[in-house]
């Protein structure tokens, strides 16, 4: 078995540890959220965490690890006689992002099921983690459906597994850790809200602690044993504080005064729901009991608030996460009760409940604020040099835009594709392991077969070759690439706003639908991929404000760029299918014969069959209908920016229809 690295020589990361160490104390705090830069010691930190949770005794084979002291009554495996126990070390689960539902919550024998009548159930990764560890590396890369059976469970403490009429029950309660890189994509917020504690990690700027960073690591490769036993007394020092923290934290007291102080706060930094006001009710209440004391103080409520609250205060992926420190101080202050003497300004990890180990150094900056963008009040005729970025407009709600036909790439929420969920359309031969029956045409495709099977009694003869495995169809998530005009024409401020806005409104919209977004912008004499295809809208939110704009219409040039992003996307990703949006007023300028390349650009795109749209975005009160003509090259639609609105009068179809060239 390999020797994990130890929690206590982890360099820094207070703020991730406290998280990690609360919920350890108690598992009904709800988890923690990592969110932060690859190679911040995020899989370290989690994975060193198992080894200081407390041995557990477990019924001898049972296997959903029930507590004999107090065996689940509906466990599976039961009725449990008393007596026969086991003591083992609290089990660490991954659960990969590729995994099945049946992985993850478990599955019935179908087989047995209906050839022998028995109710036989095979455990999942859910089972496996009660009373441990479950841990999910790139939780936001994760199947929204299993992300929701996830939280369900951890919310619960039970898993359900229902299916072809059976039913099986079982305990699951276990401390859910998980972590992201947000540049791969972020969560939605109503996953995020599931989530009790979210921490932001982020690389030291600070010599000293990286160097120490590098030493620990080198010497832990070198010699894992002997590194280990160089931290064995600190870790047995922190397993020995979980354990006293645990017994203590039923006589810790959660005041009138403090409880008022967690309603303020979250009533003050206007969080949804009362989900946000439980959870830094318990983390106040563990980290006084990690701190050794029965009385829950402001400085614990101070610290819960920035654990609990930052991720619960976004509300689209565009929002910067973080809490007002300033703010919140004032709250407590306001509602400070008078047992409260000491309101605990300070908010580093010690605050409420003391660091989990000695500060190795100042805490690295997290670096990677967005600049704002730049205005420019000097209004330039087209065609001029360049501009400085301006702000985009509101975002709004969108008409659907959707890829005809159906498909088969990952699951989202855009366009009709065959899935693992969704309604069921018909059946079909199983292709490996059975996972969703077709009931009825099992039966129809057995049923023929009894006389020559002998069958004699009620009961249907099954064999293998019966088996039906359901097709449904459901949505699948697309690659949403813009091509966004970014030249002279495009650059009178308001129209440019405008623009800028309705592609924030389309990130939005490609963000609640689970897609893949990428950017091409155009302008003076080439195109460029300001950004690659990816999962983070935010990141290609940031990229379209500091958009400049200015020169001429490189249209073509933008086309062709376009289509080689989707010739490398495809080799990448086969299965997603490609939805690219273009924005502009369709002219184009510069080169010789600008107009009759892209056309020809545009008709590469109608001869492959890429679903496309044509955002038009002239103006005013004489058009020139270019955008439409570009649409039609495309084999796509074009539509205003006026009709892509959602509660526009103009009527807009929903799919993209694509037209002959």
């Amino acid at each position: 078995m390999t020797t994990p690295f130890p929690f206590t020589a982890v360099v820094g990361q207070d703020d991730l540890r406290l998280a990690l160490l609360l919920n350890a104390v108690s598992p009904a705090v709800g988890g923690v959220l990592v969110r932060g830069e690859k190679g911040t010691a995020k899989s370290t930190a989690v994975r060193a965490l198992s080894a200081l949770m407390p041995h557990l005794d477990v019924v001898s084979g049972c296997r959903f690890s029930c507590d004999p002291a107090a065996p689940d009554p509906a466990c599976p495996d039961g009725p449990h006689q008393p007596g026969a126990f086991e003591t083992r070390p609290a089990r660490m689960v991954e659960l990969p992002v590729g995994a099945s539902e049946d992985r993850l919550v478990g599955a019935l024998d179908i087989e047995r099921a209906l050839a022998e009548g028995v109710k036989a159930f095979e455990p999942g990764l859910l089972a496996d983690a009660h009373r441990g560890v479950l841990y999910v590396d790139e939780v936001n890369l994760l199947h929204d459906h299993l992300v929701d059976l996830l939280l369900d469970a951890a919310a619960m403490g039970a898993s359900y597994v229902e299916r072809e009429g059976v039913s099986v029950r079982h305990a699951a309660r276990f401390l859910l850790v998980g972590t992201m890189n947000p540049e791969e994509g972020e969560l939605r917020p109503q996953l995020l809200d599931r989530f009790g504690l979210t921490v932001e990690v982020a690389a030291s700027r600070e010599p000293d602690r990286r160097v120490e960073v590098v030493r620990r690591r080198l010497a832990y490769d070198d010699d894992p044993a002997g590194f280990a036993a160089r931290w064995a007394g600190e870790e047995a020092a922190v397993r020995h504080r979980i354990v006293a923290a645990r017994e203590l934290l039923p006589s810790v007291r959660l005041g009138d005064g403090a409880l008022r102080q967690i309603a303020a706060t979250c009533a003050a930094f206007e969080v949804d729901g009362m989900r946000a006001d439980i959870v830094m009710a318990r983390t106040a209440t563990a980290l006084a009991a990690w701190a050794g004391r029965t009385e829950v103080l402001a400085e614990d409520v101070r610290q819960a608030a920035l654990l609990a609250l930052p991720h619960r205060r976004r509300r689209n992926p565009f929002d910067a996460p973080g809490l007002d420190e300033d703010k919140l101080d004032e709250t407590l202050e306001e509602f400070s009760g008078p047992q409260d003497d000491d309101p605990g300004p300070d908010g580093g990890p010690g605050g409420g409940g003391g660091q989990p180990a000695p500060d190795e150094g100042p805490r690295g900056d997290d670096g990677g604020a967005r600049p704002e963008s730049g205005e420019d009040g000097a209004p330039q005729p087209s065609g001029a040099g360049e501009r400085s970025a301006v702000r985009a407009a509101e975002p709004f709600r969108t008409k659907v835009l959707r890829v005809p036909g159906i498909g088969e790439g990952a699951a989202g929420r855009r366009s009709r594709a065959r899935t693992e969920h969704g309604r069921t359309t018909g059946a079909r031969r199983p292709r490996g392991a059975l996972t969703k029956l077709h009931l009825a045409a099992t039966v129809q495709a057995a049923a023929p077969h009894q006389r020559a099977r002998g069958r004699s009694g009620r009961g249907l003869v099954v064999r293998r070759d019966d088996l039906r495995q359901a097709t449904r169809e459901g949505r699948e998530g697309n690659l949403v690439l813009f091509v966004v005009d970014a030249s002279g024409s495009m650059a009178a401020r308001q129209r440019m706003s405008a623009v800028k806005g309705a592609v924030l409104s389309l990130l939005l919209d490609a963000y609640q639908r689970r897609d893949k977004v990428g950017l091409v912008t155009f302008r003076g004499s080439d195109a460029d991929v300001a950004l690659p295809p990816t999962s983070s809208v935010d990141t290609a939110a940031a990229r379209l404000e500091s958009l400049p704009t200015g020169g001429r219409t490189p249209l073509a040039a933008g086309l062709l760029k376009a289509h080689d992003v989707l010739r490398v996307e495809r080799l990448r990703d086969p299965a997603r299918r490609a939805l690219v949006v273009v924005v502009t007023d369709g002219r184009a300028t510069g080169g010789p014969e600008p107009v009759v390349l892209a056309g020809r650009a545009a008709r590469l795109f109608a001869a492959e069959g890429v679903a496309s749209v044509v955002v038009d975005c002239e103006s005013g009160p004489v058009r020139l209908g270019l955008a439409g003509q570009l649409a039609g090259e495309l084999g796509g639609a074009a539509v205003t920016l006026e009709e892509l609105r959602a509660d526009s009068i103009a009527g807009l179809v929903k799919d993209v229809q694509r037209r002959a060239a």
